[in-house]
Formats: C-alpha cells, structure tokens, sequence
C-alpha cells in the first residue's frame, strides 16, 4: 500500500495502537478515581459525581499520568498539592493519585498479561521486513514492559516511554516534543514520517509536529473527533494500511 511505500518512518502509540492495554488503563483510572471521588467529604468542594469513560477521553487519554490526574481534577475543580513522585500511593496528592492508578494497571497486567491486535502486529512484522524504521513513542512508563509481554520489544529502534521524556525534559502529548525526538533518534526526517494514535491529544501532538502522515485509530475516541484533532486519515485496525 503507499503508505507503506512512500514514507521511511513510523511512530506508533502503544495503547490502543499496537496493544489493547488501552482498556486495562481505562480500568485502572475508573477504579482509581471512583474510590477517590467516593471517599471525598461532603465538604470538601469540587465535583465528585463518578467518573465516566467520557472522562477518560476527553482529560486523560494520550497524556502523561500526572498530567491526567492534574487535568480531571481541575474539570472537576478539585483541588489537590502536585506531591512528588515518590509519594507513596495513600497520598492525597496528584502523584499519590498517579501512583496509585499505576498500581493497579501493574497488577492486571501481571495476572492477565497482554496480547497485540493481530492487524497491529501484522503491520509491524510487515515493517521490519521491508527494514522500515519503527518507534513506539508513549506516555506510559510501562511501555518497556508491556511491549516485553506482548512479545514485541525486538521490533522498535527506540521506545520513548513516559520515564525517557521526563529524563530528557520533553513535554508530553498534546505537545509534538516526544514524537520529534523519537525520529530525530531513527535518523528519520519528519516529514517522512507516519504517526500511528488513537488518542485525541496524540493525534494532536502529531499535527502540531509537522510529520508526512498522522493516522487516526479509531478505539473508541470516533471518526470525527479524530479527524478534528488533525488525523489525516482513520481507521478501525491496522491491517487497514497493508
């Protein structure tokens, strides 16, 4: 297909892109904030009506964990102290609440494991065939070892996960900074790149980078909300592209 042909680099989103990890996220954020919402004082001022998968999509999806965090409790004008990350999970702050979602998800995972979307995973053996470029370009910390259990971490010549940004203090999505660096670091010129999201911020950090070709999945997020944040082209599943 030409869009295998006519571009020399391709950075793919990890949840909901290239695994299903996106739904045990989206679990773990529910539980996460249901708890939190339904423990808060009467009292204690902001909006604790329960969290919805609408939420999740339009404050959370795509973005550094605590940036998640920080962006639902201000839609919700709750406010907490940012904290430090080494907070442990108890703490009422937006890292305490990052961390603890993160507990969660780390436990689904070990239990229940990961698998790639077939079409996803057919595009990427189709890829390395033709020697093509990859990175997976993510905000989650758990990138490495998720694409370890998916079997896929021997695919990608770099895996810019939520811990390399911060390292290197790049902004996350809706920013374009870890999809710049990500095909600065292939050797591969913008321009010449596909950027592969399912997450409305990601799609947005695609079109304000400036990169040939930016593909909207579609997991959920819809067609058109997709398009409107800059996808130039959607699909439901990968295998769409071969």
């Amino acid at each position: 297909m030409a869009v295998l042909d006519e571009y020399d680099g391709f950075l793919f989103d990890l949840d909901g892109v290239v695994t299903p990890t996106a739904e045990v996220h989206m679990s773990a954020w529910s539980v996460m904030f249901n708890e939190f919402l339904d423990g808060r004082a009467p009292d204690a001022g902001g909006d604790a009506s329960p969290y919805t998968e609408k939420d999740y999509f339009a404050y959370v999806d795509g973005k550094p964990r605590y940036d998640g965090v920080a962006s639902f409790l201000a839609a919700r004008g709750i406010e907490l102290p940012w904290g430090d990350p080494s907070d442990p999970p108890e703490a009422e702050t937006v890292c305490g609440l990052g961390n603890r979602k993160n507990d969660a998800f780390n436990r689904v995972l070990e239990v229940e494991g990961v698998r790639a979307y077939p079409g996803s995973r057919r595009l990427i053996e189709a890829l390395a065939e033709r020697g093509t470029p990859m990175a997976i370009v993510s905000s989650s910390q758990n990138a490495p070892a998720v694409l370890e259990a998916a079997g896929l971490d021997g695919y990608f010549g770099e895996v810019m996960h939520g811990g390399v940004a911060e390292e290197r203090g790049l902004p996350g999505k809706p920013a374009p900074d870890t999809f710049l660096a990500a095909a600065e670091d292939l050797g591969v010129p913008k321009e010449r790149c596909v950027v592969l999201e399912d997450a409305l911020s990601g799609v947005a950090a695609g079109r304000a980078g400036g990169f040939g070709l930016v593909v909207g999945v579609d997991r959920g997020a819809g067609a058109d909300a997709l398009t409107g944040a800059g996808a130039e082209l959607v699909v439901r599943d990968l295998e769409e592209l071969l």
